[in-house]
């Protein structure tokens, strides 16, 4: 079936699940098919071109005039331009493949445009979406470290009270251990001086 400029426009492609835009595929499959009808007007109107000038050089003159020339030179002279209207024709007839051609090229050239475009906006998206991303995560690190640090420093505060008190109690306990010990020594000595000093005969020898 050829393909017609109506096609190019009437042109659906499928939507894919996972992402917006067209299936690439099925764009690079219909520009293939652009390619092919566009070569083949091409050579069309190659061919036509090339009938064209065998017209205008006269290589196709019809040789049927000349055969009658004997009786009348007049119809010689009106069997030669006849010919003349067939290369407008002609090239009335190239220039439809032509601008079909160019209609095809441009329609190709603004898909093409098209399909730029839009993976340019998902490309700007998703960056877009992973700089949000990105500044949320960061975000949300900065507030979990703010919270560990809020912990951490809450906690070092309680060691610190903690090992105060410790600190307090050692000093306490060791100076009413040293008063203990003092008076415990003092009352060794008190009795020590007392036992010495006593009689003989008070202790019964």
């Amino acid at each position: 079936m050829a393909l017609t400029p109506d096609d190019v426009v009437t042109k659906q492609f499928q939507h894919v699940r996972f992402k917006e835009g067209f299936d690439p595929d099925e764009v690079d499959d219909f520009l293939d098919e652009i390619v092919v009808e566009w070569r083949k007007t091409i050579a069309e109107n190659e061919e036509l071109k090339a009938k064209v000038a065998a017209l205008e050089s006269g290589e196709s003159a019809p040789a049927a005039p000349v055969a009658e020339a004997p009786q009348a030179e007049e119809p010689v002279v009106t069997e030669v331009p006849a010919p003349a209207p067939a290369p407008a024709a002609a090239a009335d007839n190239g220039a439809a493949p032509a601008a079909q051609s160019a209609g095809i090229i441009e329609l190709a050239q603004r898909l093409h445009d098209e399909h730029v475009a839009e993976g340019k906006a998902q490309r700007d998206q998703l960056i877009s979406e992973a700089q949000a991303q990105a500044a949320s995560i960061v975000a949300e690190a900065e507030k979990q470290g703010r919270e560990e640090r809020a912990r951490l420093e809450k906690e070092r505060t309680t060691l610190e009270g903690r090992i105060t008190e410790l600190r307090n109690f050692e000093r306490d306990y060791r100076s009413q251990l040293r008063t203990y010990i003092e008076g415990q020594l003092r009352d060794l000595d008190t009795a020590g001086s007392s036992s010495g000093s006593t009689p003989v005969s008070a202790i019964g020898l």
